[in-house]
């Protein structure tokens, strides 16, 4: 079923039999091709039909998929927003960049990137012409900062999906009164059709639709919802060991509600992005196009008796559909069609493809300084073969293989939490933590030795979530202090 983890060799087949059947195709890719990055919010890895979701109406996304290649084992580094976000722009960790949880904008007058070398910034240097519409979320004072020259972003908060969501455009407000999408597309628009024709554009566009509120979305794509089935939603109750904050609603029509309104917002970004590939393509830009679509982080609509992400469970929990994002990339010529791949990559991993795409290299020293994680993962889009790494980390303790996935509880605040211990091939709805009968073992000192490794090889001590007592706050309802009324 859609939401069940397959096993990454299933994957590398699929790739492999994919890759088979198709083709680079017949066009050559520009030398500095136009980027297209979509980064929504919420949007988990099983809310798309290629992926296997049997309810969902995702015409533009399945023509990503099908023109294109999809990458089926796509992570995040973090399952929350802004660090995610973060990690995206920079190529690193939060235990590197320093965020380690969404950001309360409002009255923030901290520069959180303030020592960092954004994406955006990059590509300006390059010569490209950098801009984002829609979410932002990494600092209020940071956008422009960054790199981008062109940008309209939320004021405050990014509430409501419709109505009159206060936003600033280039720092002054703007005065919008509908469905808060339909502005970024229009200033997406804008942008294209207002660009200087000489040189590349760097430009991403972040829509919010599938983050909660589970309401407002157009009605005329809720209803065909009402009808849905929701056959590959799994209804579970949570049993896990930690404290449960976000729970699908216990009435059946409103949790039926919840996930057409969610469904329905899933349907509407995919409209948006048809405008605009229907824009690139009008003016004959699409093929010169790489176009990206990913979201932060994943999402949970009552999978494992949960809603939203990492933040649903206190301490923040690491479950298949928080960590895992949907990614599609497209470019003919550069990208293969038709393609699935299965191997691991994340956002950081993201960050150095857009760059090797675009022609972009950073000096050996710039290079050092950053010390992402990351790597480019564009000889594979290609169909080359690729000596990838056989694990996936996350923020703040997980490591996660073919087949296993440990999760270290770092104490915090004096309290320590129970670390977990998965086995994803016989029990992928990750239900029995094996770690009481098999701790000590070969297995558990193998994981925890590759984790330790990881973040000592990359961390800023100063910025760890290993020792996350020690960061700055970044919100009123942090799960590491709200819990212990801090």
């Amino acid at each position: 079923m859609a939401h069940t983890a397959l096993p990454r060799r299933e994957f590398l087949a699929m790739s492999a039999a994919a890759s088979a059947a198709s083709s680079l195709g017949p066009s050559r890719p520009p030398d500095r091709p136009n980027v297209l990055l979509f980064l929504t919010d919420d949007h988990g890895h099983w809310a798309m039909a290629s992926s296997g979701n049997s309810d969902l109406h995702t015409p533009n996304l399945d023509f990503l998929a099908a023109s294109g290649t999809r990458m089926a084992n796509a992570f995040t580094p973090c399952p929350v927003c802004s660090p995610a976000r973060a990690s995206l722009w920079t190529g690193r960790l939060p235990s590197q960049h320093g965020i380690h949880d969404w950001i309360r904008e409002e009255g923030d007058s901290r520069t959180w990137l303030r020592e960092e070398v954004p994406l955006a910034r990059l590509f300006a240097r390059a010569g490209y012409q950098p801009a984002l519409f829609g979410k932002w979320h990494c600092g209020q004072r940071e956008v422009a900062q960054a790199g981008f020259a062109t940008w309209m972003t939320h004021e405050t908060h990014q509430y409501p999906h419709r109505g009159a969501p206060r936003f600033l455009e280039n720092g002054k407000p703007v005065a919008f009164l509908g469905q808060q999408s339909a502005l970024v597309t229009s200033r997406a628009q804008q942008f294209l059709r207002n660009r200087e024709r000489g040189g590349p554009f760097f430009l991403c566009v972040g829509y919010v639709d599938t983050h909660a509120p589970f309401a407002e979305h157009p009605e005329r794509i809720v209803r065909r919802y009402r009808r849905a089935a929701f056959r590959d939603v799994p209804r579970e109750e949570y049993k896990g060991p930690l404290q449960p904050l976000h729970v699908p609603p216990r009435d059946p029509a409103e949790r039926a509600e919840a996930l057409a309104q969610y469904f329905a917002a899933v349907t509407y970004i995919d409209e948006q992005v048809g405008i605009l590939l229907d824009e690139l393509e009008g003016t004959g830009d699409l093929d010169r196009t790489l176009v990206v679509y990913t979201s932060d982080h994943g999402h949970m609509n009552g999978h494992h008796g949960l809603m939203t992400k990492g933040n649903a469970t206190v301490p923040q929990n690491f479950l298949e559909e928080s960590i895992r994002v949907p990614l599609l990339l497209r470019l003919p010529g550069m990208v293969a069609s038709s393609s699935v791949h299965g191997a691991f990559v994340d956002h950081c991993d993201l960050f150095h493809t857009l760059l090797e795409a675009a022609g972009i290299r950073e000096e050996e020293e710039a290079t050092r300084r950053r010390n992402s994680p990351g790597r480019s993962f564009l000889p594979m889009l290609r169909g080359e073969d690729a000596d990838w790494r056989q694990e996936q980390f996350c923020e703040y303790g997980m490591v996660r293989t073919e087949k296993h996935k440990l999760v270290v509880r770092y104490p915090a605040y004096g309290r320590s939490d129970p670390d977990e211990l998965y086995d994803l091939e016989a029990d992928p709805r990750e239900t029995v933590n094996l770690l009481p009968r098999l701790a000590g073992t070969g297995l558990e000192r193998e994981l925890r030795g590759r984790l330790e490794a990881h973040f000592q090889r990359y961390e800023v001590p100063a910025r760890s979530g290993r020792r996350i007592e020690e960061q700055p706050r970044y919100n009123p309802n942090e799960p590491w202090r709200s819990r212990l009324g801090l």
